[in-house]
């Protein structure tokens, strides 16, 4: 019998000391993937310890929709038993029993999918989509499905009918959306990674708020298949973690075309794990605080890019101040994201009042075309800043988390202004297909996190993996942890 970091509970054991569970609950995926390979913890041991994380914490946090015990369980023994019969430890996948959370927006076949349509309770899904069966492949084992706004529309998640999710950092603040159960999660130990998906900031921006790397990868990056996304290529899947490199591992994995993509691109020449550890040369780095027609970010988010941008001086990295107007851009992403609204083929009556303003903007068929092509000519002109540097540094938010409710009683219109005008970084790099890391930048005054985020260039991930890495190990954030959870 190998020795453990955990034991089980049973009548005659308990866990081990406190502060050494915690550490586990926190500690990064890749991590606890080497520690199950070397023997010191076995899946079903750190399955166990997470569902009972989750059963302690979560009615205070409000992360997961659907538990999945017995089958997390039932998966977790399994793989413990693969471990004990198995000689050859490398030829396991990279993930091999470390637990997932996946977003009660992705299909998993037999587990729950609402969508955060209260109206949908109950109804179970009857397939993998592509994604997860990849994190099946990679040997991941998944915990359950995480809350999320309904349809994933709105940044923060306070779906009608569910309890809201909240930061685990100041529960009275929201962890974001739409993948604000799945950051919360992450966030206050329930698990090391989590799936989100992103078609206006609905990773990046929970990762802000609860003070983790949330990664939107390139348009075509990761399939969505065996279905089409409904957003004429704005949104994608994308990954919720503590570290960068587990970011990177889990893109390495998920990424690839499933047959009958709309979209897709060739597989890097290199791992981007390995991008984590890459040595770069001086960078061409733009930067911005403000952006039209809002004008400048809130205080903290300002001065969170300008201590990035320092950081990134000290670094060898060249950085200059950049302004971009994104009026353009507003009208049209507002009818396209309607547009899914009123396709997700779900009755007026069942949606939120806000969900249905939304849905009544959806406006007719010509409307929509003339929206992305609108959208699509905002693309080639923001795309063609790039030309004049090799990243750009922004608020990933316009301002840090408000608080659970905080705009529940405002009109429809009002509510949509004032989002529109906090996620405003976000949905530009929606439009151009481009990728964009969140990464943690400070905290504010009520001790809720805040993010900056780095855009790359067109297929161009790999640039800030690894700007991303530097950074993290300039000024570690990872071993932080919201003390309500440890």
């Amino acid at each position: 019998m190998r020795a453990s970091l955990l034991q089980l509970p049973t009548a005659t054991t308990k866990y081990m000391p406190l502060n050494n569970a915690v550490d586990l609950a926190f500690t990064s995926a890749l991590e606890q993937a080497r520690l199950i390979k070397e023997g010191q913890i076995t899946p079903l041991e750190l399955t166990t310890m997470y569902l009972d994380r989750i059963a302690q914490y979560d009615d205070r946090l409000g992360s997961f929709n659907h538990v999945a015990r017995e089958s997390a369980i039932a998966d977790a023994r399994d793989k413990t038993a693969q471990l004990e019969s198995n000689s050859d430890l490398d030829a396991l996948p990279l993930f091999f029993g470390v637990p997932i959370a996946i977003k009660d927006l992705k299909s998993v076949a037999n587990m729950p999918i609402n969508y955060g349509v209260s109206a949908l309770r109950g109804k179970i899904a009857e397939y993998d989509e592509g994604i997860i069966t990849k994190i099946r492949q990679a040997g991941f084992i998944i915990l359950g499905k995480t809350a999320t706004s309904q349809l994933g529309s709105f940044p923060y998640t306070e779906p009608e009918g569910f309890p809201p999710s909240r930061n685990p950092w100041n529960l009275d603040y929201t962890p974001g959306g739409s993948s604000g159960g799945s950051a919360a999660a992450v966030a206050a130990g329930f698990c090391a990674i989590a799936l989100g998906g992103d078609a206006g900031g609905s990773i990046r921006g929970p990762a802000a708020c609860c003070g983790l790397v949330g990664i939107k990868p390139s348009r075509g990056r990761i399939s969505f298949a065996p279905v089409g996304d409904r957003l004429s290529g704005l949104g994608t899947h994308g990954i919720l973690t503590r570290t960068v490199a587990d970011a990177a591992a889990f893109l390495d994995i998920a990424s690839g075309y499933i047959t009958g993509d709309p979209f897709w691109l060739d597989p890097p020449k290199t791992s981007f794990l390995s991008s984590t550890q890459q040595s770069l040369p001086s960078l061409k780095v733009g930067y911005l605080t403000s952006i039209l027609p809002v004008g400048e970010a809130a205080p903290e988010c300002q001065q969170g890019v300008k201590a990035i941008v320092q950081q990134l001086e000290s670094l060898g990295h060249q950085t200059t101040p950049q302004a971009i107007d994104v009026k353009p851009l507003i009208e049209p992403f507002k009818i396209v994201w309607s547009s899914a609204v009123a396709a997700a083929g779900i009755p007026p009556e069942a949606l939120s009042p806000m969900n249905r303003w939304v849905f009544s903007q959806s406006g007719t068929a010509g409307e929509y075309a003339q929206a992305v092509t609108q959208m699509q000519v905002f693309a080639r002109q923001l795309v063609g800043l790039f030309a004049e540097f090799d990243v750009l540094v922004t608020p990933t938010y316009m301002h840090p988390a408000i608080k659970v409710g905080a705009w529940q009683d405002l009109s429809p219109k009002e509510a949509f202004e004032r989002i529109v005008n906090w996620i405003l970084p976000c949905p530009p790099f929606n439009v151009t297909g481009q990728p964009a890391i969140n990464i943690p930048a400070g905290f504010d005054r009520q001790g809720v996190p805040f993010g900056v985020q780095l855009v790359g260039k067109p297929n161009d991930e790999a640039t800030i993996i690894a700007l991303a890495a530097q950074l993290e190990r300039a000024k570690p954030w990872s071993q932080l942890k919201p003390e309500c959870f440890t």
